[in-house]
């Protein structure tokens, strides 16, 4: 059991800013805002006593954020399940920030328009943030299609610390799988701007790990999380 100083230790200061220039849009009868000032005034940052080296030096690891990306069906959440129960099983403390997960709360109230994908994906390297902040090893699991959004969650951290894991499988085979019907209804029209279908996805340049075929066959989940351990513990995430 963890300890209770762990949970004395992590102190988050939430400010909510005056928003003086904003963008609005329509999403499925409702309004939603979403702020564009990057430094808004009357707004001060807040010192913590305890820093992010004396967390991770509590848990033992580095904080860092593993964000995978991929088409729908190309195996994202099932390498973030894996990658979170084998770093639980070397007593390492992670969380999985699923993309379908954060769109039933945080993100609720966004839609799949390019505005509101990139709205998702900016709060999501935000919180993803604070979870590396704190200490934890964070596996952010979504579709994230547009690679400047992707870049802008990558500058939120500092050099290093975010490990974007691509998944490259053929749309072919993604959509061959199709675990939750969503290619049927994409290509029946039931469902616009689909990513692979009739919206864009743009593949990272310059990922730190790239998953793919091997002879034309699938990883196992115990091959693709074995890459991304070997990969964490070569570079001492896995250790203060």
């Amino acid at each position: 059991m963890l300890s209770s100083a762990l949970f004395s230790t992590v102190f988050i200061s939430q400010n909510f800013p005056l928003i003086s220039s904003s963008c609005t849009g329509k999403e499925k009868g409702f309004d939603f805002l979403m702020s564009t000032v990057g430094n808004p005034a009357n707004i001060f940052w807040h010192e913590n006593p305890v820093g992010k080296a004396e967390r991770e030096k509590l848990l033992n690891q580095q904080g860092c954020v593993v964000w995978i990306t991929g088409l729908s069906g190309s195996g994202k959440s099932t390498l973030a399940c894996s990658l979170g129960r084998e770093l639980q099983s070397r007593g390492k403390l992670s969380y999985v920030l699923d993309g379908d997960n954060l769109r039933h709360g945080l993100n609720k109230n966004l839609g799949f328009s390019p505005e509101s994908r990139t709205e998702n994906i900016r709060r999501t390297g935000e919180v993803a943030k604070l979870f590396a902040d704190a200490g934890l090893i964070c596996i952010a699991s979504l579709i994230s299609p547009y690679r400047k959004d992707r870049d802008a969650c990558r500058a939120l951290l500092p050099d290093k610390k975010f490990i974007e894991v691509f998944m490259n499988m053929p749309l072919q085979l993604c959509e061959g799988r199709d675990p939750k019907g969503l290619y049927k209804l994409a290509r029946e029209g039931k469902i616009k701007g689909f990513t692979g279908i009739d919206d864009p996805y743009e593949p990272p340049l310059n990922c730190e790990i790239e998953i793919q075929l091997k002879d034309g066959v699938i990883p196992t989940p115990n091959e693709m999380t074995e890459q991304v351990v070997s990969y964490m513990e070569d570079r001492g995430f896995l250790e203060a």
